[in-house]
């Protein structure tokens, strides 16, 4: 669904009216979230996504990956899971209880519990997580808070969705490349969320279906603020820059496109193929997290030594031409 046909949906349901609501649908969010208490609120989030790979239960690790990362981007901590999955009366029951195994098993290490979930008819596989998380109402890293001054730092590579596409069309990656995707996709942003938090951030959002520069322009619409991105600090997959050229793009470029393109300023110097890259989908991706600049190194530099070794400032926050991207080389 594009941005323009979201916002159509949702012009048509009145905004919810109520103080325990801090984070809903208004600044497009990662999470929304209920305040119970004075010390303590609710993380409420729902994802799930068709197969990206062949085997059933790395599939519902990756996707449940992919759920989680929403509750890590608003800084919360995942109290309990409910399956959601679709798929068609002829599947094999084997089939889905191994991707329910492997949702089930990322659930369990990330400290929360699965409580059951929901089937549905489908013609194709779906899967996630339906998600509650806790967090301080002090505490909240929302998209909404990005200071003119602040670095921009990327925890995860760019390129989930052309290496996919790559698979799904000509048969075959690199088998080295192959694991690299399915490590990064399996990896979650658990630690990137908890040094994030000790560092006191300002604002933060994950990189998934609406790409990098969607995911990017929405904390910048959010925050008031404009952002510069460097096109050469990007952390990138092998391999991907290459595909693109060769003719591999992801199915989320066009839709992507269509919804920010109007907010995107790429410069002349910066080749065609950052275009495509950054417009694309990413499955699983990685947080974007804006920090203070004189912290920034140091949070980098935590992330490395914990195991984090894409995380990379990849650009600032700017005042001018509030909710605009602009890429550089």
């Amino acid at each position: 669904m594009s941005k323009a046909q979201l916002a159509l949906m949702l012009s048509k349901v009145p905004q919810v009216d109520d103080p325990r609501v801090l984070v809903g649908t208004n600044n497009a969010d990662d999470a929304g979230i209920f305040q119970i208490s004075p010390e303590r609120a609710l993380v409420h989030t729902v994802d799930l996504l068709a197969p990206v790979v062949d085997d059933p239960y790395t599939f519902g690790r990756i996707a449940a990956i992919n759920s989680l990362s929403d509750i890590y981007a608003m800084g919360g901590k995942p109290l309990t899971a409910m399956n959601i999955i679709g798929f068609p009366t002829s599947l094999d029951a084997e089939i889905i209880g191994e991707i329910l195994h492997g949702g089930q098993d990322v659930v369990i290490n990330s400290g929360a519990a699965m409580m059951g979930g929901h089937t549905f008819q489908s013609a194709d596989i779906m899967y996630g997580l339906a998600l509650t998380g806790v967090i301080s109402p002090q505490r909240i890293i929302a998209n909404s808070n990005a200071k003119p001054g602040d670095l921009l730092i990327l925890t995860k590579y760019l390129g989930t969705g052309t290496l996919i596409q790559a698979m799904m069309t000509r048969g075959v990656i690199p088998e080295s490349l192959h694991k690299q995707l399915v490590e990064s996709m399996t990896s979650s942003n658990r630690i990137a969320s908890e040094l994030m938090c000790k560092f006191e951030v300002h604002a933060c959002t994950d990189i998934t279906g609406f790409g990098f520069l969607g995911h990017s322009s929405e904390m910048a619409e959010a925050s008031g603020v404009g952002m510069v991105i460097r096109a050469g600090n990007l952390p990138i997959f092998p391999r991907v820059l290459d595909l693109i050229r060769d003719g591999v793009t992801d199915a989320g470029v066009g839709m992507n496109r269509n919804s920010f393109e109007d907010i995107i300023r790429l410069d002349e110097s910066v080749s065609h193929v950052y275009d495509i890259l950054l417009y694309g989908s990413e499955t699983s991706g990685g947080l974007l997290i804006a920090i203070e600049d004189n912290k920034a190194e140091d949070l980098v530099k935590s992330l490395h030594e914990r195991g984090v070794e894409a995380a990379t400032i990849v650009g600032e926050v700017t005042v001018d031409e509030p909710g605009v991207i602009k890429i550089f080389e």
